[in-house]
């Protein structure tokens, strides 16, 4: 046991003895700031090499796909390197594949424009949809089994993927079927072989099973699933992110079987979650039997389906997410979402939501063990617990404030909510199948002021 998760572990026993007492903030800090020590980033390779210099003309014709291999193979070479793309339009015929220790520099002017032909995405690579592992499409930026990896500058990551992948949702039904069924069966993930003529999107970016990451600044759009995947990695900074990704799926980051992750000064602006930290489906994520954990969210804009959400591929488990200081740049659906279903089973517990600020939404903070109605049959029951909610706003809930929808099996425990203003609601708050709660200084759907006097408009007593 590493000293980091022997503290975390001791905080976590400490606040579960004590159910009806929510995490002071001197906890809540103490907690967070020994996550964040151990979150660095990619380490930065001295070397430059100009993109330029292996044949790339940024004139938005020539196919640069070839030049950026050569780059990344000069990299590997030489122990790693700056590969610095200046100003200009990227053509790419096909993914770019990282090595170790390469920082990918997209300066100011430059874009990087993928090709939306899904052939030049093959041949299969490892990776994951939808939480299960599979080969499939090459995410069109993509790394394998690497450490210190890092996408940085102010230039764009266009997907262009609007004329072919963005088309596709209503013809993946086969090959989401048929993926979900080979997790269910336990089939041999190496047998798992997808692409042509299944519709499984790729994402955009990929990196999995890797070490030190950074991605910073760049501008991201029209990709071709979810934006960034962050799978089974650990030691991540996404910082100073911008979008404006509203193709179908196009969550802006997506944490899965990962840790050790701080996602600061984002804006995002997505056709679907902003964050969504997952880990796993079903039988897939029972056997990797690793939670997403050490999540910090901090300091970022949300504009999009949902603001946070967890699930509802989580059946490895989420553990110790603080989302803090973030306020909104338009309209989310749902601020805070937390979803699961007896299909899933795994763990979310040790959240922490503190001076959050959303405007209009549907509803503000929202936990289900019911997601989707599935799995209703089954019986594996999600443990949700220990959730702190401080300083949450906003403007206008239309549907409701606070929902909690535990099951009778497994009820929602210990979830502490301490000044939570909503100006307008449609419902306040809504619990089932819950205990343990506790509610301090809320005000759901305006505020009583102080109460009015009898007047002769009251009518207690007849005249006569």
């Amino acid at each position: 046991m590493t000293r980091l998760t022997y503290f975390l572990t001791a905080v976590g026993l400490l606040l579960a003895m004590l159910p009806g007492i929510a995490a002071n903030d001197a906890e809540r800090m103490a907690k967070r700031d020994a996550i964040l020590a151990q979150i660095t980033g990619a380490a930065m390779p001295q070397k430059e090499l100009k993109i330029t210099s292996f044949g790339a003309k940024g004139d938005g014709k020539k196919d640069c796909k070839p030049a950026f291999d050569k780059a990344m193979k000069r990299a590997a070479r030489e122990g790693g390197a700056r590969i610095v793309v200046p100003a200009g339009e990227y053509l790419l015929n096909g993914p770019i594949h990282f090595v170790s220790n390469v920082c990918l520099e997209l300066q100011d002017g430059a874009t990087l424009k993928f090709s939306p032909e899904p052939r030049y995405y093959l041949p299969l690579v490892k990776t994951s949809w939808e939480g299960t592992f599979l080969q499939n499409y090459s995410p069109f930026i993509y790394g394998y089994q690497l450490e210190n990896v890092s996408i940085v500058g102010k230039g764009t990551i266009d997907g262009n993927a609007a004329t072919t992948f963005s088309t596709w949702k209503s013809r993946q039904k086969k090959g989401q079927q048929l993926s979900r069924d080979m997790n269910h069966r336990e089939t041999p993930v190496e047998e798992r072989n997808f692409g042509e003529g299944f519709y499984l999107r790729p994402q955009l970016i990929q990196f999995f099973d890797c070490k030190n990451i950074t991605i910073e600044g760049v501008f991201i759009t029209n990709a071709p699933f979810w934006c960034i995947h962050l799978l089974k990695s650990e030691n991540i900074i996404c910082r100073g992110i911008r979008y404006d990704a509203k193709l179908v799926n196009n969550d802006g980051i997506d944490p899965e079987y990962s840790r050790n992750l701080l996602i600061e000064n984002i804006e995002f602006n997505n056709g679907d979650d902003n964050v969504a930290i997952k880990c796993g489906r079903d039988n897939d994520g029972w056997t990797t039997n690793r939670p997403s954990e050490n999540i910090i969210i901090r300091n970022c804009k949300f504009k999009g389906l949902h603001g946070v959400v967890l699930g509802s591929e989580m059946s490895s488990g989420i553990q110790n997410v603080f989302i803090e200081n973030c306020t909104y740049g338009g309209y989310c659906k749902r601020g805070i979402y937390m979803k699961t279903n007896p299909d899933r089973g795994g763990f979310i517990r040790h959240i922490y939501v503190n001076n959050c600020t959303f405007g209009q939404v549907e509803d503000l903070f929202y936990i289900t063990s019911m997601y989707a109605g599935e799995g209703m049959d089954n019986n594996h029951y999600t443990e949700v617990s220990d959730i702190y909610v401080k300083d949450l706003r906003c403007q206008s809930a239309s549907a409701a404030a606070l929902v909690l929808q535990g099951t009778t099996t497994k009820p929602i425990r210990n979830v502490y909510f301490e000044n939570v203003n909503v100006d307008k609601a449609g419902i306040g708050l809504s619990f089932s199948n819950t205990e343990f709660i506790s509610i301090k200084n809320c005000n759901l759907g305006g505020y009583a002021g102080v109460p009015t006097t009898i007047s002769d408009k009251d009518k207690i007593f007849d005249k006569d």
